[in-house]
């Protein structure tokens, strides 16, 4: 294959697109966050799977890195969550990866043998001295981490930074476990909303599924008033023409969709940055095989097999029947009720949702990561047009393809 024909678009897990199309609105807010002296707003980035969360919360990185902040983060697993050591374990361990070159102090350490020497080594604030410091604060856990964070920033303001940004992707993993007496998000948020009252300046960065900023609200009411929420939604369909037609310009192949084309392929992937590349992947990939149309049906057969299937595979039986009752709904793309939902399957025959077993449903499709409760009491499909992939297992059909056209 040409090198100049290699395939620029990269549908994977938090890749970097070729381009970036859209989110100058997010990049001048989060460009406002830091130039935050005092830290009175933190950020949450959210949004449903495939709206580019992860690869937006990296471009941050250098924004922050070049306004002389650190950045410390990573993903936050299930594991991090299991209890509040969890969490300190991990924020130590991602504070030390930056920190480990900074000397705190010096320590004699005196060779073996009558009259031998001393000699002087630093002490570095790596992972060793951070949890020496937990380690030997007395209190609760909440006084311990306070006191290391407190004690690092010393010196991280020593040697002249700005402040540190903790960013943490997959932050819907953090909740608080009241069974086992274990509140790790209620002590994050303690911690942090405690040392931002004293004027220093480490900033939470927290990216996740919609139900993150719920969730910060139910541990901690005063959450509202702590985080700046940016919900990332679908791109516009001029930031979506860019985000196909560029990226193909640059790369030099010698095709160019047609405005057909061009409409279908945003068509297909709802404006979804996720499915844009998928899309474009798959027809970039067609063409270069010499197809000169766009294999609509078998590239939705493929999205479903690869993104949707599994998803659908964690519903059972009957839940699939109340997620079919969902996807007839004319509000299914965006928000439904319980009432809606029990009206309609009324509606379409067969065995009738109450209420009471929607909403018992609901929460449990809810804890499979397929739905989500916003704020206003309705639900929201967690994956972006899930409703149209439910439609299509009870017999929906794709479409003929659009033609691209040479150069």
């Amino acid at each position: 294959m040409n090198p100049a024909l290699s395939n620029p678009f990269r549908p994977g897990a938090g890749h970097m697109p070729p381009y970036l199309a859209g989110r100058v609105a997010e990049a001048k807010e989060w460009g406002r966050l830091v130039r935050q002296d005092v830290i009175l707003e933190n950020l949450v980035l959210t949004g449903l799977r495939g709206t580019g969360k992860t690869v937006l919360l990296d471009t941050f990185k250098p924004v922050a890195t070049g306004a002389n902040w650190l950045w410390i983060g990573t993903d936050l697993s299930e594991s991090s969550s299991l209890s509040e050591e969890h969490v300190v374990l991990r924020l130590l361990t991602d504070m030390a990866v930056v920190t480990a070159g900074f000397q705190v102090a010096e320590k004699e350490r005196r060779a073996i043998g009558f009259g031998a020497s001393t000699t002087k080594i630093p002490v570095r604030l790596d992972f060793e001295t951070l949890d020496a410091l937990y380690r030997g604060t007395p209190g609760l856990v909440s006084d311990k981490l306070r006191r290391v964070l407190e004690i690092a920033w010393a010196a991280i303001q020593a040697r002249g930074i700005h402040g540190v940004v903790f960013a943490y992707d997959e932050a819907q993993n953090l909740a608080d476990h009241a069974a086992r007496q274990q509140y790790p998000l209620s002590l994050l948020l303690d911690v942090f909303q405690s040392i931002q009252k004293k004027e220093i300046p480490f900033m939470l960065a927290l990216a996740g599924l919609p139900t993150l900023f719920p969730g910060l609200v139910q541990a901690r009411t005063f959450s509202e008033r702590m985080f700046r929420v940016v919900f990332l939604d679908r791109l516009t369909e001029t930031e979506s023409r860019d985000a196909i037609i560029k990226p193909i310009a640059a790369a030099g192949c010698p095709v160019k969709l047609n405005h057909r084309a061009v409409k279908q392929i945003i068509a297909l992937s709802g404006g979804y940055p996720y499915f844009i590349q998928f899309v474009c992947r798959e027809v970039y990939d067609a063409f270069l095989q010499g197809q000169r149309s766009i294999p609509v049906v078998e590239i939705t057969r493929k999205l479903d097999s690869d993104f949707f299937a599994g998803r659908w595979a964690r519903a059972t039986d009957r839940q699939r029947d109340l997620l079919t009752v969902i996807a007839g709904l004319d509000s299914a793309g965006t928000e439904f009720t319980v009432q809606k939902i029990a009206a309609k399957s009324a509606q379409v025959g067969g065995k009738v949702f109450s209420p009471s077993h929607v909403n018992q449903m609901l929460a449990a499709l809810a804890g499979n990561g397929l739905l989500y409760k916003n704020r206003h009491g309705k639900y929201c499909f967690a994956v972006p047009m899930f409703e149209k992939f439910i439609a299509r297992q009870s017999g929906g059909a794709g479409s003929a393809g659009a033609t691209p056209r040479r150069r």
